[in-house]
């Protein structure tokens, strides 16, 4: 059986034990506040983050150097045989090429899957592929499965306001005043990798019912066992959610988790999010 080494970059969300455990090799993004570039859960927290951010902190994102993904694979040759890569969306970051032509480079056999997204979707198509593995399954259909995870995978945003939104260029001023006035809420999703606004409601009340309602169609329809909520810094607010889905689906597990940072730079402190992966293995 092949040695596989597994990798992915700081949006992946792992836990550090789920990491070490694991032996994931982890390239981190960097985030760059005030000027001052951190990366991404090395030398900054989550939490960290978000307080700064919380204060008004001018906020930037920056994808790894392409020689550390070089660099690593360097080393990864002369232990593992092949390796499985889940990175990012490719719409979102350069993460994704920057781990193919290091893979061609260094002449280390690795598939490199766009997940589409990040944060825990991503984590949990490693934490599947790796299940996987350790049911003795090959090279090949590890690799097979976890390339049909991104097509199974939704994640919807909230953001709490347009003063982020507006800072990171995703929105203009004038659109960001305009929508301020008229009390308007976006809820983000994402099609084919790319960031998209899936509904625009009047309201903040209503547009929490609205993004209620896409978890309930997908535990209804979809059968979805499992699901994480996220926060960029109000883990109070997460904790709330948990109670009230807890209270329509007993059967559902419900995570918490924090908001990995380089979706918080975009959509600002204070955003919830909720993702999903459609797979059958959510238990």
């Amino acid at each position: 059986m092949k040695k596989i080494a597994w990798i992915t970059d700081s949006t992946s969300g792992l836990s550090k034990d789920f990491i070490e455990k694991h032996n994931i090799h982890v390239i981190p993004l960097h985030v760059i506040l005030d000027g001052t570039s951190y990366r991404e859960e090395v030398d900054l927290t989550n939490d960290e983050f978000y307080e700064k951010l919380k204060i008004g902190s001018d906020a930037k994102t920056s994808q790894p150097a392409y020689g550390e993904f070089v660099n690593l694979y360097e080393r990864l040759k002369e232990v593992y045989d092949c390796g499985i890569a889940v990175h990012a969306s490719s719409e979102l970051t350069g993460t994704y090429k920057s781990s193919i032509n290091a893979a061609k480079q260094t002449g280390f056999e690795v598939a490199v899957v766009d997940s589409k997204m990040g944060a825990y979707a991503l984590g949990k198509m490693i934490k599947n592929g790796i299940q996987l593995q350790e049911e003795g399954k090959s090279y090949e259909e590890i690799v097979d499965v976890v390339r049909s995870y991104p097509e199974l995978a939704e994640m919807y945003l909230l953001p709490a306001s347009f003063e982020q939104l507006k800072r990171s260029g995703r929105v203009s001023t004038s659109r960001a005043i305009l929508a301020s006035l008229l009390n308007i809420q976006l809820i983000l999703g994402f099609d084919d990798g790319k960031v998209i606004v899936h509904s625009k409601i009047r309201s903040k009340r209503r547009a929490k019912q609205r993004f209620f309602e896409l978890i309930h169609q997908a535990v209804n329809e979809h059968q979805v066992k499992e699901l994480c909520v996220m926060h960029a810094g109000v883990k109070e607010t997460a904790e709330q959610w948990k109670q009230e889905l807890e209270g329509f689906h007993q059967r559902l597990k419900i995570k918490i988790a924090t908001l990995v940072p380089v979706a918080g730079v975009h959509t600002g402190y204070g955003t919830m999010a909720v993702s999903w992966l459609l797979d059958g293995k959510n238990e």
